[in-house]
């Protein structure tokens, strides 16, 4: 679809969808400052709808009207102001970072964080007084080593969300880069700076999520610029940052060379090198988060309906993310357009999808929309939902009503696209003729095609 000319229009409305979206964020100062947005978590979140919904209006303008160098600033500018009133923030709605606070410490003290854990009484001294950790308590740390190394580089809370936000911003830039290579409008960067759902994770909660993040869209940038040693190196950092990456080495090793993966593997053993001595420890703690772990999960949680056995339920959601992978890599498929199929697959399969989880894939609707993941960028925020109870001293609990709420919308218009797309492609598939007329447009669109 051609789009409408360029008028101010457009940045008119992006600039109204903005100011919009500064009261919502102003509101939550408000709270914080109160010390009340741990105990306004359903206000919270019908905001973040609220405010998905301003979200996916600016993405609408954005994607159907021509727009020039004032809209660019005014997209990067709101970006920035969005990030810069949250940052201030306490992290309440997650403790993620106070559990980096404490390996941080824990590797300080010289102290092997992938052989330790918060329960350790020899430890007690290293917790945030305030915010005692009481998730994972008898858990190693479950994250990958180039975490770990940044964990121990910073000391406080607002330190952590710092580098992460700063990370985020990176990106950003990294993205501008890619939809320049592509010849694509850099306004388009709006799907991923305005993403209520990543100015949350990073900038609220100081998420290190980003780093994975960033080091996957240098790896993406650096295959179209040519430079597959670097592309390989960043893919390997980016897997030591957060091990989702791993899904898409076969599909960059086959765009640059199978060699390449001594690269990758060069890289993965050099950061795990100076935590060797856990010796198998080291993924002691990932063994137990998959073991014991289950949260905000869709398809998972119909598989492991069907097998009763949640191991045998988590490898066949592994196999079947392995054959996806396989299909992408058999058809050569584009880097960028295989990173928003795999991770948007594996987050459906996966048994634990935690709503800053699915920033590892927003990036990726900047040069490919599709609209069903658009909307999973946005009801993802029901994800926040059992930190209501939590917060009041409950368990943490999925309810079955929210996870319809979330997920239901999604899967169903995923699933009509998918049959859309195949009547589609059989009917230009048959002969012309009398009986079977073939239009030119009768196929659809779709990244996943």
């Amino acid at each position: 679809m051609s789009k409408r000319p360029a008028s101010w229009i457009p940045t008119v409305v992006i600039l109204a969808v903005g100011a919009a979206m500064i009261a919502l964020f102003a509101a939550w100062r408000q709270w914080d400052q109160n010390n009340l947005l741990a105990t306004h978590m359903p206000e919270f979140i019908a905001s973040l709808l609220l405010a998905g919904v301003l979200y996916v209006a600016a993405v609408y303008v954005v994607e159907n009207f021509s727009t020039g160098s004032w809209a660019l600033a005014a997209i990067l500018g709101g970006a920035v102001v969005f990030r810069l009133l949250l940052l201030p923030l306490s992290p309440s709605i997650s403790e993620d970072v106070y559990r980096y606070q404490w390996e941080g410490r824990v590797e300080r003290q010289l102290r092997n964080p992938y052989t330790v854990y918060p329960a350790d009484l020899r430890l007690s001294g290293l917790q945030d007084a305030s915010h005692a950790i009481t998730t994972g308590r008898f858990t190693p740390t479950a994250y990958p080593p180039l975490s770990e190394i940044l964990f121990a580089g910073f000391h406080s809370v607002s330190g952590y969300k710092r580098l992460f936000t700063a990370l985020d911003v990176a990106s950003i830039a990294v993205i501008i880069l890619i939809l320049g290579g592509l010849g694509q409008p850099l306004c388009r960067v709006l799907t991923y700076a305005w993403n209520p759902a990543v100015i949350v994770a990073f900038a609220l909660c100081g998420h290190h999520d980003s780093l994975a993040v960033f080091a996957l869209l240098l790896a993406n940038l650096f295959i179209i610029k040519q430079k597959p040693l670097l592309s390989n190196i960043f893919l390997g950092l980016s897997l030591l940052s957060k091990f989702f990456a791993a899904i898409l080495a076969p599909v960059f090793l086959k765009r640059t060379r199978w060699a390449y993966g001594w690269v990758i593997a060069g890289v993965v053993t050099a950061a795990y090198l100076p935590f060797a001595g856990a010796g198998w420890k080291l993924f002691g703690g990932l063994s137990d988060y998959a073991t014991g772990w289950e949260g905000n999960d869709s398809l998972f949680r119909l598989l492991n309906f069907v097998i009763p056995t949640k191991g045998l339920a988590e490898i066949a959601a592994g196999l079947l993310v392995l054959a996806l992978a396989g299909y992408a890599t058999r058809k050569n498929m584009p880097p960028l357009r295989a990173s928003l199929l795999l991770i948007s697959a594996m987050l459906l399969l996966s048994p634990n999808a935690f709503p800053w989880y699915f920033t590892w894939s927003i990036p990726f609707l900047c040069f490919e929309t599709y609209p069903p993941w658009l909307l999973m960028s946005v009801t993802c925020a029901l994800g926040y939902s059992p930190v209501v109870a939590y917060s009041a001293g409950q368990p943490y609990r999925d309810s079955t009503a929210i996870l319809l709420l979330e997920y239901a919308p999604v899967i169903l218009w995923i699933a009509w696209d998918a049959v859309r797309r195949w009547k589609g492609a059989n009917l230009s598939n048959r002969p012309a003729g009398p009986d079977y007329p073939v239009s030119p447009g009768s196929g659809t669109f779709s990244p996943l095609q």
